[in-house]
């Protein structure tokens, strides 16, 4: 039996705690086969994004086209794609695709920088459309006020954070509240929960069952990264694997 796929697309973190790199962990870990389309190449490491220069749109759409004409994919993970003319590249290529797919936004750091512009905003609306889930934090949520979401409370104050899934109506389907870890080595966590979930949904979870699983994958990480890497907001190490890694949930 084959293994599941997972193709992402989003962003390169040259020091291996965010985007692709940490997508590629979180699916591999999530008992998934990851595959890769660059749209973004970064300057950051953990004190922050200090560059971002996009791929040509045009070699974008290439790569996704080139994986999904030769490999089989099983879902679709979207992160961080930069311009309007790269998520519309995206859009094109994708403009067959009927499987799971999971668009985190990537807008607005935990460091509180603006990865992406109005209009990419814009952009990302039309192809969330397409979405089987979007995964704004609480400072991306308004520019996806409505249709499949996790809204995540990573970025809210307090001890206690809570986590949302609503569905296409707008209706609240599932929460999930636990302690905030006291750890700032946090970098990465929004790429590897919708990496995680992508995967459990190529294995064939439902919706509730897949996010269950990445949020509780993500905790488990940032509890195991308490002595960080860098000298900033350290990566999840992504060294243990989920509880849950083969098949549905039963």
């Amino acid at each position: 039996m084959r293994p599941r796929t997972v193709l992402a697309i989003g962003g390169s973190d040259p020091s291996g705690g965010a985007g692709i790199q940490a997508d590629i962990k979180a699916i591999h870990a999530n008992g998934g086969y990851a595959m890769a389309a660059i749209a973004c190449l970064t300057v950051q490491n953990t004190h922050g994004v200090h560059a971002v220069s996009p791929v040509d749109p045009q070699l974008v759409e290439a790569q996704v086209r080139a994986v999904l004409q030769d490999m089989p994919v099983d879902a679709l993970k979207i992160g961080m794609l930069g311009t309007p003319d790269i998520v519309n590249a995206v859009r094109r290529a994708l403009s067959e695709w009927r499987g799971p797919m999971v668009l985190d936004p990537v807008g607005v750091a935990k460091g509180g920088r603006t990865l992406q512009d109005p209009a990419t905003f814009s952009a990302l609306r039309e192809l969330a459309r397409a979405a089987t889930l979007v995964t704004p934090n609480l400072d991306e949520a308004p520019f996806f006020p409505n249709g499949p979401r996790l809204l995540k409370g990573g970025h809210g104050d307090g001890d206690t954070l809570t986590d949302v899934l609503y569905d296409a109506e707008d209706q609240e389907l599932a929460r999930w509240s636990h302690p905030r870890i006291a750890s700032p080595h946090t970098h990465g966590t929004g790429c590897t929960l919708a990496s995680a979930l992508a995967t459990r949904l190529a294995h064939g979870d439902t919706l509730r069952d897949a996010c269950e699983a990445a949020i509780a994958y993500v905790q488990l990480q940032i509890a195991a990264s308490a002595n960080g890497l860098g000298g900033g907001r350290g990566p999840l190490y992504q060294t243990l694997t989920s509880s849950r890694t083969h098949g549905p949930k039963t």
